[in-house]
Parts: C-alpha cells; sequence; structure tokens
C-alpha cells in the first residue's frame, strides 16, 4: 500500500515537470516509491509526513537552509511581525539597511551589498557583475554554482565539463550556443589547472567563481594562490558561500582561511528557510551593479531581510557554528566506527557541518545506499548520504541516530555478503544523477 505522500507525487509528475521545482527533493533521489514526499509539519529536527508519521531529519533539513532548525521560533517572530505590518510596499524596507550593515560588519572586507531570494539567481547576478566590471566575457570556476546559463554553458564545450562539479548527464538544451567556451572549469586543489586556463585565455578572464569549501580542505595555499591568480590578471574573485555559509563560522567559511574574495555571494542558511540571498563586495566592483541591469520586485519583499537578521543574530548569540561542528563530528565519529564494526565499504567526506557519504560497492553502490534509507526510514529516521546538523539537533539525537544504523549495517552487511540486497528493496534503485522522472 503507498503513502500518501508518494499518491501525491504521482500526480505531481503529471502536471509539474519533474514533479517538483529541485532536483534535490525529488523522492527518486532517496527511495523511489516509498520516499513520503511530502510534509505535513517540520519543526526543529523533526519532521512529519502527510499521513502524520513523524521522522527524525538526520539528513539534509531542508537542503542546509535551517541550520537553527525547522521553524525557530525567533526567526518566526520576526517573520510574523513583518507580515503583520505588511511584506511589500511601494517603499523600501529598512531592514536591508541594516542586513546590509550587519553583512559588512562581519565581513570588514566588503564595503556594500545587493540582494536576491535565491541562491542561483544570485550568482547569476555576481557574474553579471564581474563582467560588467572587467568588460570580459569568460569566467573561470570550480564546484556547483546553480543551474543558470552562465554556468550549464560549461557543457556546451564539454559534454563531461560538469561531471565533476554537479552531476553527470547534464544535457545543455536551451543554453544559447553563442555561449560556447565561456566558462571554464578547474577542479579543486589543482591551481595547476587554473593556472592552464590563464594561459589558454591570456589573462583574460571575468571571473574565478569557486566555492572556498566543500569536499574538501584547502591544500598547499590552494586558496591564496588563487587569490594572487585573480589579483594578477584582474579577475573578480567570487567565493560562493551558498551551501557552507554560516555553517562553520558566523558569515562565510572564507574567514577562517584569511583570504578576502572580490565579491562572497550567500543564500540557504541566511535566513533559516526563508528565501533570502546576498552578494556582498568591494566597493570598487559593486558598482560595476550599476553600469548594467539588474531589478527585480521581489527582491525588495520585507521577509527575507527580516528573517535573515533574526538568523544571523541568534547564530552570533549562540555561536551555533560551533555547536554543529560539535553534532557533526559526533555523528561522522559515529559512523566511521560502526561502518568498521560491520565491516562495510564507507567513503566519507565533507566537513563536520556538511558531512556526506557514499558506499563503495562499484555498480551495486546506489542499491547498497538505497537499502540503507529504506530500513532508516522503517525505523523512524530520515537518513540519506549526507547529514547536514542543525542547532536543534543534541547529543541524544546522535545516539538515537548511530543506534538505529547499527541495527540497519548488521542487516546491509549480511545482505551485501549473501547478494540479497536488491531482494530486500521495496521499490527500484535510487537515483544516482541527473535523470527525467516522468
Amino acid at each position: 500500500m503507498k503513502r500518501t505522500g508518494q499518491k501525491l507525487w504521482e500526480k505531481a509528475k503529471k502536471l509539474i515537470p519533474g514533479g517538483n521545482q529541485l532536483l534535490s527533493k525529488r523522492a527518486e533521489m532517496f527511495l523511489p516509491n516509498e520516499w513520503p514526499a511530502y510534509f505535513s509539519k517540520a519543526k526543529g529536527p523533526y519532521i512529519w509526513d502527510i499521513d502524520g508519521n513523524k521522522y527524525l531529519d538526520m539528513s539534509i533539513m531542508g537542503i542546509g537552509a535551517c541550520p537553527l532548525g525547522y521553524a525557530d521560533p525567533d526567526v518566526n517572530k520576526a517573520v510574523k511581525a513583518v507580515i503583520d505590518k505588511g511584506s511589500m510596499a511601494t517603499w523600501n524596507t529598512p531592514d536591508e539597511v541594516e542586513l546590509a550593515e550587519l553583512l559588512t560588519k562581519i565581513h570588514p572586507w566588503a564595503d556594500m551589498v545587493r540582494y536576491a531570494r535565491t541562491g542561483g539567481e544570485s550568482m547569476a547576478i555576481a557574474a553579471r557583475i564581474a563582467r560588467a566590471h572587467t568588460g570580459r566575457d569568460i569566467v573561470a570556476f570550480c564546484g556547483y554554482h546553480g543551474w543558470s546559463d552562465w554556468y550549464l554553458a560549461t557543457n556546451l564545450k564539454d559534454p563531461k565539463g560538469l561531471n565533476e562539479h554537479l552531476l553527470a548527464g547534464l544535457e545543455p538544451k536551451g543554453v544559447p550556443e553563442g555561449l560556447r567556451g565561456s566558462i571554464l572549469p578547474f577542479r579543486y586543489n589543482r591551481i595547476d589547472e587554473l593556472e592552464a586556463l590563464v594561459k589558454q585565455t591570456n589573462g583574460k578572464l571575468a571571473a574565478i567563481i569557486m566555492e572556498p569549501v566543500h569536499g574538501e580542505e584547502p591544500k598547499d595555499d590552494f586558496l591564496n594562490k588563487v587569490r594572487a591568480i585573480a589579483t594578477k590578471t584582474g579577475a573578480v574573485l567570487v567565493f560562493d558561500e551558498i551551501s557552507i555559509g554560516w555553517k562553520e563560522t558566523v558569515g562565510g567559511s572564507h574567514l577562517i582561511y584569511k583570504v578576502q574574495p572580490d565579491m562572497a555571494i550567500f543564500s540557504k542558511g541566511m535566513s533559516n528557510g526563508y528565501p533570502m540571498a546576498a552578494i556582498i563586495g568591494k566597493r570598487s566592483v559593486m558598482q560595476s551593479a550599476q553600469d548594467t541591469f539588474i531589478s527585480s520586485t521581489y527582491w525588495t519583499e520585507s521577509i527575507g531581510p527580516a528573517a535573515a537578521l533574526a538568523t544571523i543574530k541568534k547564530m552570533k548569540r549562540l555561536n551555533v557554528p560551533k555547536h554543529l561542528k560539535k553534532i557533526g563530528t559526533l555523528a561522522n565519529e559515529g559512523l566511521e566506527r560502526l561502518a568498521r564494526k560491520h565491516g562495510l565499504k564507507v567513503n566519507i567526506g565533507g566537513t563536520a557541518t556538511m558531512g556526506f557519504f557514499s558506499f563503495d560497492y562499484g555498480t551495486e553502490s546506489n542499491a547498497v545506499k538505497t537499502l540503507f534509507t529504506q530500513e532508516m526510514l522503517k525505523r523512524g529516521i530520515l537518513a540519506a548520504s549526507r547529514f547536514y546538523p542543525s542547532y536543534t539537533h543534541t547529543e541524544k539525537h546522535v545516539e538515537q541516530y548511530l543506534r538505529v544504523m547499527d541495527e540497519v549495517f548488521a542487516l546491509m552487511s549480511v545482505a551485501i555478503e549473501k547478494g540479497t540486497v536488491h531482494s530486500l528493496l521495496q521499490g527500484p534503485v535510487a537515483h544516482g544523477g541527473f535523470q527525467r522522472l516522468n
């Protein structure tokens, strides 16, 4: 018997291309035919499906957008106050000025701020400003930076260009052919690849766009070397802090490494689940936004700035990143210990605040991961191959997670040894990349 959520998901795929708006939330990415798919309530570290079943979320917490936990009371209070006063008007909200002051105080190298409401559009804004500032077209990048044409154009030149940065199998259909060669990838910690791109473009890069840290730590002074190349070539150095920002420290993770970009981008965790994004930067670069057209009505609504102010102030007051690191470290250490105990081949990566892991069983890896998700869900735990801790996760939650994982790993170990993984699955194997879902 299918869950109500799965029935609704099947209906959604007939009405909405792909079923929803975000690839990372598609049911087939987790547990085809079994994933609850829709929530009726979310509070703290818990989420309820539309049948009323309660789960402990030890997975991605709203794709990393809720570091304070779901429905944080202080953020909600600030948002409700804005709603009661009116969230949109002919004039501007004063909160956006206060937020700009706060962001530039946290990041002393930055002088000015522009706003958007999502990570993808804020990255497009940054690319536009960088190109306007330099008068150049070509962007070098490392990492995942959204869905826009400027980024997906990578795969016009090389169909596999994004394989190590986003997802394998992405087709750049709909992206103008004229963008071919305008964006070029290099891998993290491979300064030689960036140097090669500089030579290839005769030093005429508009921007170098990258995540300062994500899946691995910088080595051999990598970030400072990138900074030096940007300075030498006149390229705008843009740090994408959309995912990692606010989790490692209050502000951007680049503050930890003491490397100053020319622009930095924030979204997701800065407003704890409410749409908000910020592009901050040096005055000389940011003023170039005045030389092009960047404007949108809903970038002026009041809920986003109010949520961001409440979120950031609470993060500072409670030192939220310290707690996230503690919880994430406990979870990762427990995972590693249990993998050894049960003889499972598990690769652990990321940071304590944005941890991920994979099962190393070749072509069967996705089936093994699907079995893990299925059995954890049966036992009341929302689990995938990533864990983004929140402030509401406690040591007791980690203990519960690991206790259930111990039981599930024991089952998985036997299934792998006997070759019965597929026979235990109650539906298809989860998708491992970009696939049409309807």
